[in-house]
């Protein structure tokens, strides 16, 4: 019996090794692949990678030296319509005068199941584009053809840097499962990369060495003397070397699920990052990268279009001379210098923490990145006197920087010191304000440098609550129509989102939105207050009517008390919470409301009261409602003191935002008397 079953399980082992070598070669797609129909352990995919696996060599050319080359094989299951979008792929590549990486598309194929059997469509010359991002990058394009619901495609890619010193970022996570993923690099002993793994699953790692040896041909002349005729000896010498392989191996990993305040999903992906610390060549010093963060900003610093840039003071001092006078507080300098900045400068849409046309351009063409504009601020802070330092940004979309390395900022702001602690400045956003910055610098945390070369992490995220306030009086008529008025007063973050809302659109245009918004009411008499006074609340008022905002059933009214601004859906719905909740910024929701009682009706059932409190001082919820004469007075407030709240608190959250949304949506019941 028992040489039975261990005949049966060395068979099964067997047909277990064989399928996964089947699987996981390119050109051998199975029927049983084909048949699948949904995801054997997410009904729910769209799609699913059945395999990907990439590997990334450091190498010797003889014409360029060591090189980079990655090489990336993959095959995807097509379950739906919704997973077409899989079918085209896209790899990113840089792309400048001097420094140009090459991408190449090859062995991609659609596989399909047609009467029992599987029929291949090769992807032709027509389904490959090159496409230019900016200037820095490109991408290669692929679009599978032939794709249906139930479609294997497989295609692999080699990617060549004609340098030594870089490793992509590999995914072992996607917005699908991923059934088996692989990386491995192969990295010589004269390289030391930092490498970190991110997210909540981790694959398996394994390390190996091996001996590796490049060959050299040298050439000398010699002669050529008078008459004498030119001898040239040809030699050649071999060079060993060490060479470590390391290896990542992820199986059956979930799909990345996408939820409600949410920074950048990239930041909880599984994923291995590499960064070079540091070079050490036969007969050559040890030349070190990013060994901590204080190598990564002095080698920052001394970039020739980043800390000479913040010396350079000619080309705005008579300007800036003129805008300084009469300011002596270190608030109207600051406010001067960046107002200045906003006003001559604008942005052009590339990132970067440092400069691309450089200061004296961009100031004279008026137009420049991010470092451009930020580097000048910091530059003209300097110059006013005050103690003022660039601070290195990730933005939201680049994710979050993990470990020390030059690559993990793109974005770049300044920070002054003050006794009460730094005050935070963006001039490429219009709307910005001293501790407001645009959204998108809103990551966590920056990287201050000061002219020595030290550094310091400096705390993004902010303190202060914004405000969104509420004034709202209405009545309500017999047959249920409601007519109205409102003043909106927002500070802050709301005040610059109100802003940028408002910003480009016609006012007829901006009321159509605003409208359809909120119930489809009509809009009257609108007028808004300290559009352009940025340090001012923003103030809309307008008159409104409705005939959607509550419902008469039986000659009763029924009527949510705040209307129109009522939260009527939980944000939080998952039973877990894998990732932070990121708010953005702490705020403040408060809403005065006078509701009058149509002559003849009395009120049947008014909500009670409530108090919610948080742990922690998290935040509160609000809600109490009396009788005023003939109306109602309703003051609700909603707060929210983190802008970032850890999964840990999160059940406690989801059941604060579940019981505030209960005794919003409560029902006023008017009844004739």
């Amino acid at each position: 019996m028992k040489i039975t079953k261990l005949f049966s399980l060395s068979i099964l082992l067997l047909f277990i090794t064989n399928v996964t070598a089947q699987e996981f070669k390119l050109g051998k797609v199975s029927i049983a692949e084909l048949e699948q129909k949904v995801h054997p352990k997410d009904s729910s995919a769209v799609a699913a990678i059945l395999y990907k696996k990439g590997k990334t060599r450091i190498e010797y050319d003889v014409n360029n030296g060591f090189v980079t080359i990655a090489e990336v094989e993959t095959r995807i299951k097509i379950y739906k319509k919704e997973g077409y979008d899989w079918a085209n792929q896209n790899v990113w590549y840089y792309n400048e005068s001097d420094f140009k990486e090459k991408v190449n598309f090859s062995d991609a194929v659609t596989y399909n199941l047609v009467n029992g059997k599987i029929e291949k469509t090769k992807l032709k010359s027509d389904g490959v584009f090159d496409e230019v991002l900016n200037k820095f990058r490109a991408q290669k394009k692929i679009t599978m053809p032939n794709v249906k619901e139930g479609s294997v495609i497989e295609f692999s890619y080699i990617i060549r840097t004609p340098s030594d010193r870089m490793i992509r970022e590999w995914d072992f996570q996607t917005s699908i499962p991923v059934n088996y993923s692989e990386f491995k690099t192969y990295i010589p002993e004269y390289y030391v990369f930092n490498s970190r793994q991110k997210g909540y699953v981790f694959p398996k790692m394994s390390t190996a060495k091996d001996s590796k040896t490049v060959v050299f041909q040298n050439k000398e002349r010699s002669g050529g003397v008078g008459f004498s005729a030119v001898k040239t000896d040809y030699s050649v010498q071999n060079v060993n070397y060490t060479e470590t392989q390391t290896s990542y191996v992820a199986v059956d990993f979930p799909a990345m699920k996408d939820e409600a305040y949410v920074n950048n999903i990239d930041n909880y992906t599984s994923s291995i990052q590499h960064e070079l610390s540091m070079t050490k060549f036969p007969q050559a010093e040890t030349k070190l990268y990013s060994v901590d963060w204080d190598a990564v900003v002095k080698t920052i610093y001394k970039y020739d279009d980043f800390g000479s840039e913040l010396n350079k003071t000619g080309y705005f001092e008579e300007d800036l001379k003129k805008k300084l006078e009469g300011k002596n507080t270190a608030d109207e300098k600051i406010l001067a210098v960046l107002n200045h900045v906003k006003e001559n400068v604008k942005w052009n849409d590339y990132f970067g923490y440092s400069c691309d046309s450089g200061v004296k351009k961009a100031y004279k063409e008026k137009t420049g990145n991010i470092g451009d504009i930020n580097l000048m601020l910091t530059a003209m802070l300097r110059y006013a006197g005050l103690t003022a330092n660039p601070v290195l940004v990730s933005t939201r979309s680049n994710g979050i920087s993990i470990f020390p390395n030059r690559t993990a900022f793109n974005y770049v702001i300044a920070a002054v010191e003050t006794p009460n602690g730094n005050v935070l400045l963006d001039a490429s956003d219009k709307f910005s304000t001293p501790n407001v910055l645009p959204f998108r610098a809103l990551n966590w945390y920056g990287r201050l440098i000061r002219k020595d070369g030290s550094s310091e992490e400096v705390d993004l995220m902010p303190k202060k609550s914004s405000n969104d306030v509420v004034f709202m009086n209405y009545s309500i008529d017999a047959e249920g129509k409601v007519t109205g008025k409102t003043r909106r007063q927002c500070t802050d973050y709301n005040a610059m989102i109100t802003r940028d809302n408002i910003s480009g659109l016609k006012e007829e245009e901006y009321l159509e939105k605003l409208e359809n918004r909120n119930n489809k009411i009509e809009i009257s008499d609108y007028s808004r207050t300290n559009e352009k006074d940025l340090l001012l609340p923003i103030v809309e008022s307008y008159s409104f009517t409705g005939n959607n905002l509550c419902e008469v059933i039986g000659g009763k009214i029924y009527i949510s008390p705040m209307l129109f601004f009522t939260n009527e859906k939980n944000p939080f719905k998952q039973d877990e919470r894998e990732y932070p909740v990121d708010f953005g910024f702490p705020f403040t929701d408060k809403y005065n409301i006078t509701l009058q009682i149509p002559e003849g009706f009395t009120t049947e059932v008014l909500p009670a009261p409530v108090v919610l409190n948080m742990e922690d001082n998290l935040g509160s919820f609000k809600f109490n409602i009396a009788h005023a004469g003939n109306g109602l007075q309703i003051n609700i407030q909603h707060q929210i003191n983190e802008a970032i709240v850890s999964t840990e608190k999160y059940e406690m959250l989801k059941q604060y935002y579940k019981s505030m949304i209960a005794k919003e949506t409560e029902k006023i019941v008017l009844k004739r008397i």
